[in-house]
């Protein structure tokens, strides 16, 4: 039985540059779900649509009584038809290349069933009226799509590359060290919101239960270990000569060294709303930062070389 993508890669062939845009595409779009979901959060418009999927339970979009909350988290919730069609691109772009790219194939499928989940996390969010680990659940599975659609994303650029891409043993775990504290600190950075002043709704709204001054010194004790072998990884990739993780290890300290500075500025002014919007954007960017530097430092292992004399 001929599927309809396998007819239609019989007729249409695309080329290598569309598949670019369209992983691109849906990388921003990942990025714009979080930061919709921050502008709710910080603008206490969470359960301005106090229904799921409907915004009501008589209308799917808000009216002109419920006010401004709902049609902040209404638009929130049109970015996933964006989503939607980002994602859908990336399979067909992927199915339909001169070239068949299966990996890219399956990466593009995992970010549809991956949209699938953060609408559903989405809709119990609403229906536990914000229960903070429930929110944080559905930020993190909002990061999880971020994943798959920086990893897409990265593959693609890779595509065709006909220079060899090696990395050593060494930096290969300060790789994997990286990324498992990128990842803690991502998820102690849901406890920190979660027991902060932005609870997502004007109402009433429960908060978790940690003293948030400690668990912010916590989150900036992790933040300063991820820095420190971040940089020690880019030494190690300048000193054996590989250049890919030598640059993202780069690019990596950069951004992470803004988010830093957002961070503390946030801290020490009551959080202030839209530092944190931007704050919210800088874990984005960083976490995409720590997936590349990921991939790059995991290419095959070869003896660590001596600097050229």
């Amino acid at each position: 039985m001929v599927t309809p993508f396998a007819w239609l890669a019989q007729r249409v062939a695309l080329e290598r540059k569309s598949l670019k845009a369209a992983s691109l595409s849906a990388m921003i779009a990942a990025i714009l779900i979080i930061v919709g979901g921050g502008v709710v959060r910080v603008t206490g418009s969470g359960l301005g649509c106090p229904d799921w999927p409907t915004c009501t339970g008589a209308s799917i979009a808000p009216t002109a009584e419920m006010g401004i909350h709902a049609t902040i988290e209404f638009v929130n919730r049109l970015l996933t038809f964006v989503l939607c069609a980002a994602v859908g691109w990336v399979i067909i772009a992927a199915r339909l290349q001169r070239e068949a790219v299966p990996q890219i194939t399956r990466w593009a499928w995992f970010q549809f069933w991956l949209v699938v989940l953060n609408a559903v996390i989405g809709g119990v969010t609403v229906w536990v009226k914000l229960n903070p680990y429930v929110v944080a659940a559905h930020f993190l599975a909002a990061t999880l799509l971020l994943t798959a659609a920086a990893a897409t994303w990265d593959k693609v650029q890779n595509l065709g590359r006909t220079e060899p891409q090696f990395s050593t043993e060494s930096v290969r775990k300060l790789g994997s060290a990286l990324v498992v504290l990128s990842a803690v600190l991502v998820i102690l950075g849901t406890g920190v919101t979660g027991s902060g002043p932005h609870a997502g709704d004007s109402a009433e709204v429960p908060r978790m239960g940690f003293d948030w001054l400690l668990i912010t010194v916590v989150h900036a004790s992790v933040a300063f270990a991820a820095l420190s072998v971040a940089l020690v990884l880019w030494n190690c990739a300048r000193r054996d000569q590989i250049t890919e993780v030598e640059r993202k290890a780069k690019l990596y300290v950069y951004v992470f060294a803004a988010q830093g500075l957002i961070g503390v500025i946030q801290s020490v002014t009551s959080l202030p709303e839209l530092l944190v919007v931007a704050h919210l954007v800088g874990s984005a960017l960083v976490w995409i930062g720590a997936v590349r530097v990921g991939i790059a430092t995991h290419a095959p292992c070869r003896e660590a070389q001596s600097p050229a004399r």
